[in-house]
């Protein structure tokens, strides 16, 4: 494979692919964009703490926004038309002005504490309940307040919340930080970030506790050592985070790759198929030269077209691979065929790809700018994006150069 001809990533940003709207967001939930420095927010039906995923169900909505910093889920009920837009509802906290992880409580079917992935699960919801060490899911999307999820994963039970079922050995039913989830094709995968591992359900579980099928990232259930105990191998992981798939319902040559953000090893990796065995090495990976190799930025200060730190985001839309370069406050694109350490074609988020610094280093954020944005997802002609360190959530429109291509959309 090789990178998209004609494209020189090291040209002005200006002259390459742009993937999302020039204007910037379109819609932006949380803080307001220029009047204020980014401080800790009081929980409010309008405001946000440190959010890390989002997704929208349909063009029209229903939103929903892990809220991670307030411990709690937000809902809007359709697609928000207007900035500040409050939501119409809360899951994880007794109504719009408390938070507190688990609700200051105990833990149930309807508290979370730092929930952080959150996807669509065929009719229903899941999160990742993070430091619950669990999965949450709701086999039918939630329509009001505190609506307690129908089944866990990580856990025996809603009451449980201790890593690994307070045992220091892992294993397929137990969870360690768990960052992300999504749901493909009938099958369920999770980033077990604090395993160091991804697991897979063959199907959607239907009983509380339902072990895994399969694993990725070490060599059986049992093992939870970095990188499976020695230096990064093309099989191993430090930090999963985030999961998506590039190539669904695309043309043949784009394939059906599985796709990892292994943030702690500030690289991502890519399936050229859908792994079938436990532990299967990746094709190739991003962000790095070669599988061995971890350094953020590669070892250098700045970062280039073909660097990463940290990345936690990820998601695919028809040829296109879009990462949340997190640690670097940037978008990074790649368009079609890649290959092992091929430079990214495309920028959001900074002048050129020797920049870093959150909000572009400009004392207020923007609507184009961002600043530790840890979750992506795309649906229909939008983006929404978890701008964290921002304390908000942006609806981007997807440029001209991208949507053209969504004909063979992947969502």
């Amino acid at each position: 494979m090789k990178n998209s001809p004609n494209i020189n990533p090291n040209q002005n940003p200006e002259k390459q692919p742009q993937m999302l709207n020039p204007n910037g967001a379109k819609i932006i939930l949380g803080t307001p964009s220029s009047d204020s420095l980014v401080v800790p927010l009081a929980p409010s039906a309008t405001t946000m703490f440190g959010p890390r995923g989002a997704c929208l169900i349909s063009e029209t909505g229903p939103l929903w926004v892990a809220d991670t910093g307030h411990h709690r889920l937000l809902g809007w009920r359709k697609c928000p038309e207007i900035d500040t837009q409050p939501a119409d509802w809360v899951i994880g906290q007794s109504d719009f002005s408390q938070e507190g992880q688990n609700a200051n409580g105990t833990t149930t079917a309807a508290t979370v504490s730092v929930p952080t992935g959150i996807c669509a699960c065929g009719e229903g919801l899941a999160v990742a309940d993070a430091w619950n060490h669990r999965v949450l899911i709701w086999k039918q999307l939630p329509e009001d307040n505190n609506v307690p999820a129908d089944l866990v994963l990580g856990q025996a039970d809603f009451s449980q919340n201790e890593s690994n079922r307070g045992q220091p050995e892992t294993a397929a039913d137990r969870m360690h930080w768990p960052y992300g989830v999504v749901y493909h094709q009938g099958k369920l995968w999770v980033a077990d970030t604090g395993n160091r591992r991804v697991l897979m359900w063959q199907q959607l579980p239907e009983v509380n506790g339902q072990p895994a099928d399969m694993v990725l990232g070490q060599a059986n259930m049992s093992f939870r050592d970095e990188n499976g105990g020695s230096e990064a191998t093309a099989a191993s992981m430090r930090w999963p985070h985030a999961i998506t798939f590039w190539g669904n319902n695309v043309p043949q040559q784009y394939g059906d790759r599985l796709i990892v953000t292994d943030a702690g090893n500030n690289r991502v990796m890519i399936w050229d198929a859908i792994p079938t065995e436990n532990n299967q090495p990746c094709s190739l990976v991003l962000g790095q030269s070669q599988f061995n190799t971890v350094q953020l930025n590669q070892g250098v200060y700045f970062p280039s077209a073909a660097s990463l730190s940290m990345p936690y985001g990820v998601v695919a839309i028809a040829n296109w691979l879009i990462v949340a370069d997190t640690a670097n406050s940037r978008l990074l694109g790649w368009r079609d065929t890649v290959d092992i350490g091929t430079p990214a074609v495309a920028l959001i988020g900074q002048s050129d790809f020797q920049s870093k610094g959150e909000n572009a280093l400009s004392l207020y954020p923007t609507r184009q700018s961002l600043c530790w944005p840890y979750g992506i997802s795309v649906c229909g002609n939008t983006a929404v994006i978890a701008d964290s360190g921002n304390n908000r959530v942006l609806l981007w429109s997807l440029n001209q150069d991208l949507r053209k291509d969504t004909i063979y959309s992947t969502y």
